[in-house]
């Protein structure tokens, strides 16, 4: 199955209403999600506040808002995540990041930035400590026993006691688990030290690479790595990552536009060309087995979405490589991802 995705950052918008309309637009195209950047480098809305706002408005897409993680509570992101899960009735996702730079850090009076490999190393014991704590209140646990008194199962809620290189979170979670169990995980792995991250704890992973070739040599190490973490290989998706102008068709005959496959650029692999050389970059991707999807991000927010509902996904559609409905409700069956079992249910406190 081919899956499609994209970006609906607008730099310098701060109305949610904009936010709302694209969503609603990548929803029309029946996209399985789209994701909106943070960084506290940059002055603007959160994301998860804004696709919060948005789930309310929308049905079926996924909603995947970058969290970064080395100046964020582990209790906390996982806290949010589910909220969001929640009030999107199991949409949600979330993109770990990690901030690199002193600027990150200052303002928030966190320690200085680490290496990328530590900064990488603590963001997969968030996912993992986010996980355990949505694990950690069993369906049930909450009661209402009137002649005793007691308002919850002393053996539903089970206590993390996680101690990781940076934190440590005792737990138990003060919530119950959310619609997806875990909120789909997205991580780029295009760079080296986010790949083992990715390899354990993805369920999506994006590759920012400007050819069929290396995005399939990619695929196959996380792949790789993932198998020998003991997961099920059914269970990681890999996207190309891929900057998408759509505005003007003519360039379809530049070298590294259209259909010579996207050029790459210092904000990443950029195509730029036509929504039908678009159709036939996708198609030639993912028929090669390099990848399971495609992560767009429009230059021009509205117009390239626009291109790209309007135009790549029928043609995509007409040739059955596309589907033409949400397979379910959750962010998790339009992936085609199972929901993951309770790992404390039967066990003793």
């Amino acid at each position: 199955m081919l899956h499609l995705s994209a970006a609906v950052d607008q730099p310098s918008v701060y109305d949610a209403a904009s936010y709302v309309d694209l969503a609603r637009l990548a929803e029309r195209g029946v996209l399985d999600f789209v994701t909106l950047d943070d960084t506290f480098a940059r002055p603007g809305l959160d994301a998860l506040s804004v696709l919060s706002r948005v789930a309310p408005a929308t049905g079926r897409v996924g909603l995947v808002p970058t969290v970064t993680t080395p100046h964020t509570e582990p209790f906390r992101v996982r806290a949010a995540v589910a909220t969001l899960d929640r009030v999107s009735r199991g949409r949600a996702g979330w993109r770990l990041d990690v901030s690199t730079t002193e600027g990150e850090a200052r303002p928030l009076g966190r320690r200085p930035a680490a290496l990328a490999e530590e900064l990488w190393r603590e963001a997969g014991e968030v996912a993992d400590v986010a996980a355990r704590l949505g694990d950690g209140r069993e369906e049930g646990a909450g009661i209402r026993d009137v002649p005793t008194g007691r308002l919850i199962d002393r053996d539903k809620p089970h206590h993390v006691d996680f101690e990781g290189s940076g934190f440590s979170v005792e737990g138990p979670s003060t919530g119950p688990r959310p619609p997806q169990g875990h909120p789909v995980r997205v991580v780029d792995a295009t760079e080296e030290p986010a790949r083992r991250t990715a390899a354990r704890y993805a369920d999506v992973a994006l590759v920012r690479v400007a050819h069929a070739a290396q995005a399939g040599a990619v695929r196959d190490q996380l792949r790789a790595d993932a198998a020998r973490f003991g997961r099920n290989l059914d269970e990681l998706r890999v996207f190309a990552s891929l900057l998408a102008d759509l505005g003007d068709g003519e360039h379809a005959a530049e070298p590294g536009h259209g259909g010579g496959g996207p050029r790459q650029t210092a904000q990443g692999p950029l195509y730029r060309g036509g929504p039908v050389d678009l159709a036939e970059l996708i198609s030639s991707w993912h028929g090669s087995g390099a990848v399971d999807g495609f992560h767009l991000t429009p230059v021009v927010p509205r117009r390239d979405l626009e291109r790209l509902v309007n135009g790549t996904v029928p043609l995509l559609q007409h040739r059955g490589l596309f589907r033409t409905f949400y397979p379910g409700s959750t962010l998790r069956e339009h992936l085609g991802l199972g929901r993951p079992a309770n790992r404390y249910a039967g066990e003793p406190t």
